[in-house]
């Protein structure tokens, strides 16, 4: 396996030769609800649930699963933002035997039809808010949706007419006659998928990573094992979360961790500087982190300098590229450094970690693995030769974590993997002290805010304007989502130019938010390889040139 520089890393206590248990998150999780009972798993907006009573919550939604059919094995789809009914459905759906996929309330109309089609999803759950129900109105007219359940969310429909849908299950009617229902969790085994993750294909079509009991039981024990002993790991510690569940990086550090940890999780829909801030304070916060714009927003808060942050024990920032002025000014307010890691779907997502003893120098690293998981550098052209530190090339990590593959695509698994390792796509290299860092993305993946963007994606959807006859998109920096889309446009003949705003308005129905082109330049053609394919690398080569330029003359491009 080679040299494991980055043991000595490792906080004291923290084994070596760390070997998760191989168990099933219906266990884990049946253990933290006896364990912790008394305790406040979940605060929402002043509504709050014990561990007894969120287990009585999965305990109902279980029965109405069963009763509704639903075996061990078949698909719930949850289409949730951040609200208990997330881990309300997640919790009781596992207990039923099923397996999760998560919709994401970002998605475009025909990501949310497709992903159903794809998972095989027999029932699928949402809100009675019109932003998040609206996208099944055309599916229920089409006959074509499973099961519609919607459930209300006094915040995100607050003071407004939420009706269900006709043709939907309003919750009440879903689990009538089921409470008190036993908490009777259906038995799986470790090698049972508990999660269908969805992530973006070569293709600009999302996958689905199959995530076994084991692979979420492994992470979550990793996580844990890093930093069991930091006061943010001990139970009943509150920790303010933003993060989306429908994440993996959510759902199994926010969610899932906390919850074997027998943790509080403030869960929050949206976020809200001002609020976080008072909440760091209020609530006595010991953790809390973001995408790096999360830290941006909260440092502009007015009179943050005078606010008690003492209580954080932990601050995490991860995502997206982290400026260094935001760093350093994190570190002066709460006196911590800002810890983040990296992970993917596909690891879900333990990968790295950046120890609590951080050298200063080595800023800007994505840190060391997690204990139970292997990570090397393997030549890009070769990726059966492992490269030496300080060469750069593919990651490639293997683990228990790891997924076993992606469902229904067994080229593109059989793709992802070498020699038993999963190829990232990731470039980066490591150093002598065993510390790793991320240089560039061996795909062409855009990190916006957080969210994972394809330029195939978009260029699929900017290609249905019936103006233009071509289009390119690439990522370029943005100092507040670290990167946005900027779509490059060929106008077809005869055509005249638009406005980024009506190619907003004419996309809207078409990708996520977090899709939507943020710059358009018109070009009179766009460049190419040598075999005709787009050539993305010349236009962030130009794009790179302009902000080098900038930077030196301090004009704006």
């Amino acid at each position: 396996m080679g040299a494991r520089p980055w043991h000595r890393h490792y906080a004291p206590g923290v084994s070596c030769d760390f070997v998760p248990p191989r168990t099933t998150w219906t266990e884990m999780m049946s253990a933290a609800f006896d364990a912790h009972a008394d305790r406040v798993l979940i605060e929402y907006y002043g509504q709050s649930l014990t561990y007894a009573e969120m287990r009585a919550q999965a305990a109902r939604v279980a029965a109405a699963l069963q009763t509704r059919g639903i075996r061990r094995g078949d698909r719930v789809a949850l289409h949730l933002p951040n609200c208990p009914w997330h881990p309300i459905f997640f919790f009781g759906a596992i207990a039923a035997g099923a397996v999760v996929t998560h919709l994401s309330p970002l998605d475009a109309d025909r990501e949310i039809a497709f992903k159903l089609r794809e998972s095989g999803a027999r029932l699928v759950v949402s809100l009675t808010t019109p932003e998040l129900c609206r996208h099944f109105e055309p599916l229920l007219a089409q006959g074509g949706l499973p099961d519609l359940v919607l459930c209300p969310d006094p915040v995100s429909g607050a003071g407004r007419d939420c009706p269900v849908l006709a043709g939907a299950i309003p919750v009440d009617t879903f689990w009538a006659g089921q409470e008190g229902a036993a908490y009777a969790p259906v038995a799986v085994t470790p090698e049972d998928l508990a999660l269908l993750q969805f992530t973006g294909g070569t293709t600009g079509l999302p996958k689905a990573a199959m995530l076994s009991h084991a692979n979420l039981a492994a992470a979550v024990y990793m996580y844990h094992e890093a930093m069991k002993d930091e006061g943010h790991s001990q139970p009943g510690k509150p920790a303010l979360v933003y993060a989306p569940l429908f994440h993996i990086m959510g759902l199994t550090t926010a969610l899932l961790k906390r919850t074997f940890e027998g943790g509080t999780v403030h869960l929050r829909l949206r976020y809200d500087p001002d609020a976080a801030a008072r909440e760091i304070e209020e609530k006595r916060i010991a953790a809390f982190g973001g995408v790096p714009t999360v830290w941006i927003a909260l440092l502009q808060v007015p009179g943050i300098e005078n606010r008690d942050l003492s209580s954080l024990d932990y601050a995490g920032s991860g995502g997206a590229p982290l400026p260094v002025e935001v760093y350093q000014r994190v570190r002066q307010l709460t006196g911590l450094k800002l810890r983040g890691g990296w992970g993917m779907t596909e690891t879900a997502p333990a990968g790295t970690n950046v120890p609590v003893g951080m050298p200063d120098d080595k800023l800007g690293t994505i840190g060391i693995p997690l204990p139970g998981v292997d990570l090397k550098i393997v030549d890009v052209d070769d990726p059966h030769r492992r490269l030496a530190p300080g060469e750069r090339g593919e990651m490639a990590i293997a683990g228990p974590n790891v997924t076993g593959g992606y469902w229904n695509r067994p080229d593109e698994t059989a793709a992802a993997f070498c020699d038993g390792w999963f190829l990232t796509g990731d470039i980066g290299y490591m150093d002598a002290d065993g510390y790793f860092y991320l240089v560039d993305r061996k795909k062409d993946m855009i990190l916006s805010g957080g969210f994972n963007v394809y330029p195939v994606v978009i260029e699929n959807a900017v290609h249905q304007h019936p103006d233009i006859a071509e289009a390119i998109a690439i990522g370029v920096p943005d100092p507040y989502r670290g990167e946005s889309a900027k779509v490059f446009v060929q106008l077809r003949a005869g055509a005249t130019p638009f406005s980024l705003e009506e190619l907003q308005a004419f996309l809207a129905d078409k990708l996520g938010r977090h899709e939507i082109p943020r710059y358009l330049e018109f070009r009179s053609a766009l460049p190419h390889t040598p075999v005709g394919k787009a050539d993305r690398k010349a236009l962030k080569a130009e794009e790179a040139a302009r902000q080098d330029l900038a930077d030196k003359t301090g004009q704006p491009i």
